[in-house]
């Protein structure tokens, strides 16, 4: 869980997640479930915020059956699909689900 002062502190993030699912045209689901992983997981370094975000909008996508390649992900958020290929499934398991073993 995530406080409400963290939503404001991230504005900048979220509205970057929201630019990348227009991209690739997710649904309001896929963002508001990728918006929740972020601000549950969001670190206080604003380095490593790019890479949880686009792991948590690969891990969305996955959980409202809208898939798209870690490639497509990693390039509407402007990391490496390595980036988006090691924190997803991290994220997925701390968010109470079991990650593929694929």
């Amino acid at each position: 869980m995530y406080r409400a002062s963290e939503r404001v502190d991230n504005a900048a993030w979220i509205d970057r997640l929201e630019q990348a699912c227009a991209t690739l045209e997710l649904d309001e689901e896929a963002l508001s479930t990728a918006t929740d992983l972020f601000l549950s997981r969001a670190p206080e370094e604003e380095r490593g915020k790019r890479v949880t975000a686009a792991g948590s909008l690969y891990a969305a996508a996955l959980i409202r059956g809208q898939e798209r390649s870690q490639s497509a992900v990693a390039d509407a958020m402007g990391v490496s699909r390595l980036s988006v290929q090691k924190r997803w499934k991290p994220i997925l398991a701390d968010a109470g689900f079991t990650p593929p073993t694929w």
